[in-house]
């Protein structure tokens, strides 16, 4: 994933941007950028890799040199941005959250029009470089945003900061969010609604899918109406937002707490307690309790937030390291015990197969493991949640390869929760995980404990179904 954070103010708005980055850093582990204008020094831009330390530490220094009354900053697990060029439009940067799928195509159109790349991204082109291209074949910065839209497949919401304002584009269906907040002489745009609080803005606007705001320190423009369809990811709820954050005036937190309730209420288990695999599995692990009564506790601990997410890295060492020494188990708590564990998805099982030995080194009765969404049946093709070297890697699709003797499964039936292959795919990786029980959300509970209608939300990954 990545995030980003824009800020344009009547005064000098380096430290918003900074810390209002700084706030999206756990949507990326890899690169981060920030850029500034002002009359005097024009563009300034820094960019940093993240894999051997932090957002802040990495731009701490940088910042005492930039002077700026608009910026933007990005942290990223892709290529490094913002981009910032010079076109017919005038000199102008922009960062992206994005996944282009058909970025090959739009690639090779380019090289016929011999024309060039001057950023590459892992040995391939830049995406946020190939963006600013298509914006700058537009007549105007509108007309070149819409370019973007009718170009690419995947996803793809844009901050540019031009000399004299910010433009925000949301997703044309709006698989990622920006939200637009407000302070005295300021305003800034932001993909967690996290960032504003302790900078002192309020929440004043949810952009829509395919909406594009000229935001200038006095107010904002629109400059295009959203459209009528919608599919924002689920797993902003589920998984990778934050906490207090809001998406479509839906809190993180209160969506998690029904997700755990709606999982007890379905799949009640007796036992001495209930716990959320650290960090997004603590929320559904709450209202799972609530709704049955079952003590919250904590057996297992997160010792630094510095380990990155199990499922990034690309090797299966490497995830396998990591989904260790994350987490540590508290014996006192799991010897002798029977525990429900509530987790927000299964997309390797990488961390949760060490999790369970663990837990069974530990002396621990029962294990018992409630998932907050329906297994991933279908690899996402919107942005970089649940990437992979291979569709094999997803454990659902490892059982069902299991089962049927054969990698080309088709997992239509396996999506499907009253079906009997959607039961041996589940017992299947209850045995590999050696659990006691283990059981997954409905997709029309999610969907209700989100709080959106299902035409809204992105549900591919579970059901395949979805739309460029």
């Amino acid at each position: 994933m990545s995030g980003f954070f824009g800020s344009i103010s009547k005064s000098d708005c380096v430290t918003d941007v900074f810390y209002g980055t700084d706030y999206h850093s756990h949507l990326g582990t890899k690169r981060a950028g920030v850029a500034f204008f002002n009359r005097e020094k024009g563009f300034q831009r820094a960019i940093h890799s993240l894999e051997d330390g932090y957002f802040r530490n990495k731009f701490e220094k940088d910042i005492e040199d930039f002077d700026g009354t608009s910026g933007i900053g990005v942290i990223s697990d892709t290529e490094a941005q913002p981009i910032i060029v010079t076109s017919h439009l005038g000199r102008f940067a922009v960062a992206t959250v994005s996944k282009i799928v058909n970025i090959d195509e739009l690639e090779e159109r380019f090289i016929k029009q011999h024309r060039t790349f001057s950023e590459t991204s892992q040995s391939s082109i830049n995406a946020t470089e190939l963006v600013a291209m298509l914006i700058a074949e537009g007549k105007t910065f509108k007309e070149g945003i819409e370019n973007v839209y009718n170009s690419i497949k995947g996803s793809c919401s844009m901050l540019v900061m031009t000399e004299d304002s910010l433009l925000v584009a949301r997703d044309k269906l709006g698989r990622t969010p920006i939200i637009l907040g407000k302070k005295d002489g300021a305003y800034a745009a932001s993909f967690e609604t996290c960032a504003f609080s302790n900078l002192d803005y309020e929440i004043d606007k949810y952009l829509g899918p395919g909406e594009i705001v000229k935001i200038t320190a006095d107010g904002y423009q629109q400059l295009r109406q959203p459209n009528e369809k919608m599919q924002v990811c689920s797993f902003l709820w589920v998984y990778y937002g934050y906490p207090p954050s809001f998406y479509e005036g839906i809190n993180v937190d209160e969506s998690r707490y029904r997700c755990g309730a709606a999982l007890a209420n379905r799949n009640g288990t007796d036992a001495d307690f209930c716990a959320g695999i650290p960090d997004s599995g603590v929320g559904h692990a709450m209202g799972y309790s609530h709704a049955t009564g079952i003590p919250l506790k904590r057996p297992y601990s997160k010792y630094t937030p510095t380990w990155p997410r199990s499922f990034m890295p690309q090797s299966q060492k490497t995830r396998d390291l990591v989904a260790k020494m994350k987490l540590l188990p508290n014996k006192a708590l799991i010897e002798g015990g029977r525990g429900i564990f509530l987790d927000d998805s299964i997309v390797r099982g990488t961390q949760l197969k060490d999790n369970v030995q663990d837990l069974h080194k530990a002396g621990i009765k029962e294990v018992h493991v409630r998932i907050a969404c329906p297994p991933l049946t279908y690899p996402c093709e919107f942005l970089n949640f649940s990437r992979s070297r291979s569709n094999m890697d997803l454990a659902t699709i490892k059982a069902a390869s299991k089962l049927e003797g054969k990698e080309d499964v088709d997992m239509k039936e396996y999506s499907d929760c009253d079906s009997d292959k959607y039961k041996a795919m589940v017992e299947e990786i209850r045995e590999t995980l050696d659990l006691t029980s283990l059981k997954f959300q409905r997709l029309d509970d999610l969907i209700e404990a989100i709080g959106l209608s299902k035409e809204k939300l992105c549900t591919h990954c579970w059901d395949g179904s979805s739309y460029f």
